[in-house]
């Protein structure tokens, strides 16, 4: 993995705080690191410089200013704080995801569990910058629930 980040510097009006708000949630979803108060980070790729422009965009049309810029730490420890930073933070999503799968094998409707269960998978996943072993046992987790699913579903008629 490259030591590249691309970097939103933003600023965006306290009042109304519905954009702020947003931009927040933006970023949440995105996986960002926040660096300080109205500085974030994602590992450098084609499709995290495009979510940082987007929001970027979003802070200018709040009234506000974003600016997105290529970055790289000058001391390689930086890198690996701020990825050990974001590995945990995605294992503890991971580990809920598997605590819950295996406690919805006694849920009273488990299939709608496990589709619970997939969607918030996914949306941890695609701001999972630095996958860990924890992604995989949540993924055998899910694919444990889903074969108690299958098993405990009434036969179809023919």
């Amino acid at each position: 993995m490259s030591e590249e980040w691309v970097m939103l510097v933003y600023r965006v009006p306290r009042e109304p705080s519905t954009p702020r708000i947003a931009i927040w949630r933006k970023l949440r979803k995105y996986g960002a690191y926040q660096l300080t108060d109205g500085v974030v980070l994602l590992p450098d790729s084609p499709r995290t410089r495009e979510q940082l422009e987007w929001v970027a965009e979003d802070a200018v049309n709040a009234g506000g200013s974003g600016e997105v810029w290529a970055a790289a730490p000058t001391n390689p420890a930086e890198f690996e704080r701020i990825r050990s930073e974001l590995q945990a933070a995605r294992g503890t999503e991971y580990a809920e995801i598997a605590t819950e799968a295996q406690q919805a094998q006694q849920h009273a409707d488990p299939a709608k569990q496990l589709g619970v269960l997939r969607r918030r998978f996914r949306e941890i996943t695609r701001r999972d910058h630095f996958p860990t072993e924890s992604r995989e046992t949540a993924r055998q987790a899910l694919r444990t629930l889903a074969d108690r699913v299958v098993e405990t579903e009434p036969a179809r008629p023919s």
